[in-house]
Formats: structure tokens, sequence, C-alpha cells
């Protein structure tokens, strides 16, 4: 019959069978991956963004994010949620957004904490500067603000550091090891030359409820949180940790104000991509994110954090990423030199 005819057995009808075969496969498996190439920047985005902070609800950096998603949910058409992912000094959610696809749809809050933690873990699951690609700088603010127990008979940075002496062991709070809070009150430590007692708790918010109820002595924490408590008269705030007065607190004199050189905890808040994230969802997010921040009434809620717009010129990725590296560098000399470590 035919399909025993010995012309479908030559060696040229053989291989004329297997280029077939070969070019079916390869259709179906362009069909297949058609849906995973990269998303165009012209319909992007086209389902549900996430931004991701890696840490609690509540703080800065959460409050920040919630900010800008109310604002480019309308714009784009598309939801776009704030995720916590909270643990290990920012680390844990860090890490998830890393991993996470480089589609556009997930991206990272950065924090101070992002370049600390370069220097205080000798081992992370990610590296900080080439498992990301930067956006946009977002915002500066006046950094931390020591808070007190109303009880503690200070009132200026230096009847703190008197008191600190003459009583050793007094404690603080922070939102865990390594985390910015932590790491500022260990370098403010180091430069009083007094003896601190760390209580690291699994969030800020759980520090500040303990210093509320006197089981802790003081927090650095961060203005957006300690604000209402201080405007409330249920702590006293001492410094302001930033090199130039914080909003909302332009009475409260900074460190070096008050005679204490070179101790800067100011932070800032910056957007990231998993690393290769297509270059024109970087550009256009930077875009968006950059008109987001100029409207009246997202400068009006930042002023109400705590925070500062951060100028047109230091936003954009060219900008982000000469300034991570700088951060990560500014911070490793006075880690490494505290012998501080979150392992």
């Amino acid at each position: 019959g035919p399909l025993s005819s010995p012309w479908l057995n030559t060696p040229r009808t053989r291989t004329m069978r297997l280029c077939h075969s070969v070019l079916a496969l390869l259709t179906v498996g362009m069909a297949l991956l058609a849906p995973m190439a990269a998303p165009s920047a012209q319909t992007f985005p086209s389902q549900t963004v996430r931004i991701v902070v890696p840490m609690n609800a509540g703080t800065s950096a959460d409050l920040l994010a919630r900010v800008l998603a109310d604002k480019l949910q309308p714009v784009w058409g598309q939801s776009v949620i704030v995720e916590n992912r909270p643990g290990a000094g920012a680390v844990i959610g860090t890490d998830f957004a890393a991993k996470s696809p480089a589609d556009g749809y997930t991206l990272l809050m950065n924090a101070i904490g992002h370049a600390a933690n370069a220097s205080l873990y000798k081992k992370l699951p990610y590296d900080a500067l080439r498992d990301f690609t930067p956006i946009s700088h977002v915002c500066n603010s006046g950094g931390l603000v020591i808070v007190v127990h109303p009880s503690l008979p200070v009132k200026s940075l230096q009847e703190f550091i008197k008191f600190a002496k003459a009583q050793p062991g007094l404690t603080y709070g922070s939102a865990g090891v390594g985390s910015g809070i932590h790491v500022c009150s260990v370098l403010l430590d180091g430069v009083m030359g007094t003896k601190i007692t760390h209580i690291p708790y699994r969030g800020a918010s759980f520090a500040m409820q303990d210093l509320l109820g006197g089981r802790i002595d003081f927090i650095a924490e961060q203005i957006s949180t300690a604000l209402p408590q201080i405007q409330g008269g249920n702590v006293k705030a001492i410094v302001a940790l930033g090199l130039d007065r914080a909003p909302g607190l332009e009475d409260l004199p900074t460190a070096e104000e008050q005679g204490m050189k070179g101790l800067d905890c100011g932070s800032w808040a910056s957007f990231s991509f998993p690393k290769g994230t297509p270059q024109p969802i970087v550009q256009k997010l930077a875009k968006a994110t950059n008109e987001a921040i100029d409207t009246p009434a997202v400068r009006e809620r930042f002023q109400r954090i705590g925070v500062t717009v951060t100028p047109p010129e230091r936003r954009g990725p060219e900008f982000l990423t000469k300034f991570v590296p700088a951060e990560i560098e500014r911070w490793a000399r006075p880690i490494k030199a505290s012998g501080v470590s979150a392992e």
C-alpha cells in the first residue's frame, strides 16, 4: 500500500518529515511563549500593579506608598495595591521583590534600610545594587526624632546625654535588629559615649506602645509616627536626627545645632523594579511618579507625614543609579566601625 511505499523511506523524505516536525514544534512553542513576551509600554499597565513595602503598615514608607498608589490608580485605570512584607529589617520583603517577575507589575518601596542592610548583613539573599532597576527617588525626610517618656527629666540633647551617662542602661526600642531605627540608635550611642540597652520589637509601632506605657525610656522614631504623639503631649521630642529641621517639627533643633556634629540619620524613599524590567516601562513609571508627586494634593499629604518631595533634578533612574551606591558606602563606614551586625 502507499504507507509501505519505498519512496516514503528514502533519506530525503525522512529528512523532510523531520524538518516538518521541527517546524511544527517551533510554531507551537512560539505560540506558548507569546503571552510571556515583555509587556509593551503602550499597553502598560493592563492588570493590577503592586507596591511591595518591606515594613509594617503605618510606617513612613507604607504611608508614602499608599499616597502614591491612590494617585496612580485613577491615572492608569488599574488597581494599584500596597503589599506589606515586613521582617528581618526589611530583608524579607526586599528579597521577595527582587525575585518577582521583571514585568513591571511589582515594584519595591526602598528606604534607608536598603542601604544600611548591605553592611549590616554578612550575606543577603539578594544584591542591593545588581538585583534592582532604579525608577524614582520620591522624597526625603528630616530623619528620625528622639522621643522620650515624659517622666525622663530631660528637655534637650545635652541634658539627655548627661542623664544617659549618669543612668547607664537606658532602654530604647526599635523595629527590630538591623532596622534603620536600630542602626541610628547604635550610631547615636557611639557618638554620645554612653551605654544604652536595645530592646528589639516586631515593628516600630510596638516599640512606641511600650514607650507610651513607660516600659522603655526612649526611641529614635520616624517623624510620621512620632508627630501625633508629640503633638498630643504623650512623649517629649529631644532632637531631630537629620541635617535639616523636620517638617512639622520646625522648632526642634537638629543634633548639629545642639552641638553634635556629623550625626545624620536623614531618611529617603524611592521606587525600584526587579532587575531586567524593560526600560520603556521604567521610564513610564518614572514619569507617572514624577507627575504624581508634583501635584498639590500629594505634596500636602507628604508634608503631613513629615517628608519633602525630592527636587526634579534628583528623581529619575539616572540619579538613583549613583545615589544608592553612595548611600551604601555612607552607611558602611559607621556600621563597620560600630561593630553592629544583624546576624
